[in-house]
């Protein structure tokens, strides 16, 4: 493969990549709806920590674990903040 190639499948991973978020983020929405409605905080360490740990058993690499962690750090607070606009 040469690097228009190597740029096509990233652009195609992309597409799938903003797919799961949306995903992800609409879950995310469901679940600030049942916090708010159960009186439940939006943030809640112990549910980041395994998020977290799943995350760090699922990732084969090539990104080291700390990584792999940094991504999912942000990705959580912008969830954490999508949440909270909802209140």
């Amino acid at each position: 493969m040469d690097i228009s190639d190597w740029r096509k499948k990233i652009d195609d991973l992309d597409e799938q990549i903003v797919r799961l978020i949306s995903q992800r983020a609409e879950a995310a929405q469901a679940i600030g709806d049942l916090k708010r409605a159960s009186r439940l905080p939006v943030y809640e360490p112990g549910r980041e920590q395994q998020v977290f740990d799943h995350v760090r058993a699922a990732n084969p690499g090539p990104l080291a674990e700390g990584e792999m962690l940094h991504v999912y750090e942000r990705i959580i607070d912008v969830m954490r903040s999508l949440q909270r606009r909802e209140e």
